[in-house]
């Protein structure tokens, strides 16, 4: 029995996304908490806890697309050509995102509010931007004859409106766990309230989710409900119970640095693994799979040499940035 390379382009292309999305997951949730914390002081560290290491995390964003162009290109045309202004609107927030981190500190107090701003919109208009394009896998694309033939609106739904909302609201738990993780004093202990709060709305829209994909899809409902798929898949929505009141309990716990962070990560995981769940194995749903939309195996084996030598030097490097730069972090000594 060979060996199939079009899994294991997908099982990298899964790994990098779920990479991304973990580790600029939490930065860009820090600029979406802007708006909650006023204190300049308190903005600078929030703003030092990931001056570090945000750009490397982007890393993971190139190498996703970079494969999904290589490995399956007519996944990548269908979903360039029917997602174009979402797309383009993530890039645009990344870059005023990327730019506010080099010129805040440099700009004069009476233009650090416009790069405030900067960061804090551009980090809303990403993010929301993927909840887009995630709420758009789900609802599939019109495809004929190996082209998309929808409208450039068909993205321009509510519930890829709600999945942009809802990754808001993930992502500044992922910011609020960070920073309870990274930070001190007064700006903490904001945070640890702030958890609950958001952690209340993720579990709302964790609920609204999960009912509205099984009753406007067919296929997420048989995917999930169809048995023995069930009793299969039911240790996903426990979990995210359990971890969910494990966070609400740890959230407010003096003691509890790391662990609501890493418990945000699991819930983060399980959204992710339920989005795969449901869409296995269709790469453009509802009905194009990753083999339909492979590219030749000599040109996926071409590829995949290089790719699974980066990964390890990614990898490391990574690991290595954020072990020198762990520790928490003070607003005029940046890391101590």
């Amino acid at each position: 029995m060979g060996v199939d390379i079009s899994v294991i382009w997908v099982a990298i292309i899964v790994f990098a996304t779920l990479m991304y999305i973990i580790m600029d997951g939490f930065d860009l949730g820090i600029g979406m908490l802007f708006y909650f914390e006023r204190d300049p002081q308190s903005r600078d560290v929030m703003v030092n806890s990931v001056a570090p290491v945000w750009d490397g995390n982007e890393t993971w964003l190139v190498l996703g697309g970079a494969g999904l162009f290589g490995a399956f290109p007519l996944a990548y045309a269908v979903i360039i050509d029917a997602l174009t202004i979402p797309l383009t609107a993530m890039l645009i927030g990344l870059i005023f995102r990327g730019v506010a981190f080099e010129f805040r500190f440099k700009a004069t107090p009476s233009h650090r509010k416009f790069w405030d701003y900067s960061f804090a919109g551009g980090s809303l208009l990403a993010t929301f931007s993927q909840g887009i394009v995630v709420g758009a896998m789900i609802n599939g694309f019109e495809v004929e004859g190996r082209r998309f033939v929808g409208s450039s609106l068909d993205w321009l739904t509510p519930f890829n409106l709600f999945c942009g909302l809802g990754l808001m609201v993930a992502y500044s738990l992922l910011g609020t766990t960070w920073l309870v993780m990274k930070s001190e004093g007064a700006l903490q202990i904001h945070m640890r309230h702030l958890t609950r709060r958001v952690l209340l709305a993720l579990v709302g829209v964790i609920a609204v989710v999960s009912i509205w994909t099984p009753l406007g899809w067919q296929y997420v409902s048989d995917r999930w409900f169809s048995l023995p798929n069930f009793f299969w898949f039911l240790p996903v929505p426990l979990l995210v119970g359990i971890f969910s009141l494990w966070i609400w309990r740890l959230s407010l716990n003096p003691n509890s640095h790391v662990m609501p962070f890493i418990l945000t990560l699991g819930l983060i995981f399980l959204g992710f693994s339920g989005l795969g769940i449901s869409l296995w194995p269709n790469l453009i749903p509802p009905s194009i799979t990753l083999w339909d939309a492979a590219a030749p195996p000599s040109s996926q084996l071409f590829m995949l040499v290089g790719t699974l030598l980066i990964i390890p030097v990614i990898l490391v490097y990574t690991a290595w940035s954020y072990y020198v730069f762990r520790g928490k972090i003070s607003g005029n000594e940046g890391y101590h």
